[in-house]
């Protein structure tokens, strides 16, 4: 596996800055069998980061090299491919969320692609374009937005913890929370989304109560988990932050409030014009293996699709996935995204 470009992982709790490593031969040298194998190049965001014995296996199994080209969060990412249809950089995506979705699609950037692997999950969370299941993209996992409370923190105070999220309104729990602004973050785009879906008409009148309750927003989730958040690295003063479902299973004593959950879904789709289209085919079929399928929650901190891949045991008392989440298609979010976004900036000042 080579990586092109490598940045810090967007779920992980700990930063990982690793600088691109490009290996060149001598011209004088016979290329090696490793360098003569074909090439799959895989453009995703930052957070990608499988074992390299699941890789490895990829690679044996099909012959081909995998090469991995990172390029920010799944909006950059949804941006750079949109905007090279049938001129790719790769020849497949992976982590083009569903608030993103709609752009790829529209701008024709994707070709047709459904891994027979899908009917065992993945197909439950096909995009919907337009009113119609698309073949465009493939569901590889879902990693679900909520609010995250320390408990913790709340068993120190000897008050007892929030246990819906209609309680950011509640003036008990003034200047506890922490959000994240949804036009500079996926995450606080799944929040927002998350309560669009929940209160209907009253989200609007319930994101100023929540602003007039002292809630705080900041401009990324690194920020407000590893320094604002109470049971962060940083160990803010606030013990309610918009983070992940999976989140307590790598913060003992916190919890998720499953009735605040977006279904954010990430996809993997084969690129128009690629100059390796059966293997970015072969990308997608691997990537809803079992293999991949069960590294995914230790790895990249998100739930799998498929079914019957068991989740890790911290996982399953910890970080269960949410029974109930808001969900929205692609193309209705397209379409409302910069109304929302207008409101929300005006209920919280900005």
């Amino acid at each position: 596996m080579r990586f092109s470009e490598t940045s810090a992982p967007r779920r992980a709790l700990t930063a990982v800055t690793a600088a691109a490593v490009l290996a060149a031969g001598l011209a004088a040298c016979a290329p090696s069998s490793e360098d003569s194998r074909p090439e799959v190049t895989l453009l995703t965001h930052e957070s990608f980061d499988l074992p390299d014995a699941v890789i490895d296996s990829f690679e044996s199994t099909t012959g081909m090299t995998l090469n991995v080209v990172k390029a920010g969060d799944g909006g950059s990412l949804s941006a750079q491919v949109s905007l090279t249809p049938g001129s790719p950089k790769g020849d497949a995506v992976f982590g083009i969320d569903n608030t993103f979705a709609a752009r790829p699609i529209e701008a024709g950037a994707l070709e047709p692609y459904v891994s027979p692997a899908a009917a065992d999950g993945a197909q439950e969370y096909a995009v919907k374009d337009k009113g119609e299941v698309s073949d465009l993209l493939t569901a590889v996992d879902r990693g679900d937005v909520c609010l995250n409370i320390d408990d913790a923190w709340y068993d120190r105070h000897e008050l007892p913890a929030p246990t819906s999220i209609d309680d950011l309104a509640d003036p008990r729990y003034r200047d506890q929370a922490v959000l994240l602004d949804p036009s500079t973050s996926s995450p606080g785009m799944g929040f927002l989304l998350a309560t669009i879906g929940r209160y209907g008409e009253r989200a609007e009148p319930f994101w100023h109560q929540i602003i007039d309750n002292g809630a705080k927003v900041v401009g990324g989730w690194q920020v407000a988990y590893n320094q604002e958040f109470s049971a962060g690295a940083g160990h803010g003063d606030r013990p309610i932050a918009v983070s992940y479902a999976s989140s307590p299973a790598a913060t003992p004593g916190t919890s998720a409030l499953l009735d605040s959950c977006f279904a954010q879904i990430e996809y993997i789709g084969v690129l128009r014009g690629a100059a390796n289209t059966e293997g970015a085919k072969k990308l997608v079929d691997f990537m809803l293996s079992p293999e991949v399928q069960s590294a995914l929650p230790t790895s990249m901190y998100v739930y799998p699709v498929q079914k019957d891949i068991r989740l890790p045991a911290a996982w399953q008392h910890r970080a269960p996935t949410p029974g109930w989440t808001v969900r929205m298609a692609p193309d209705y979010i397209d379409a409302n995204r910069e109304k929302w976004l207008d409101e929300w900036r005006t209920a919280m000042k900005r």
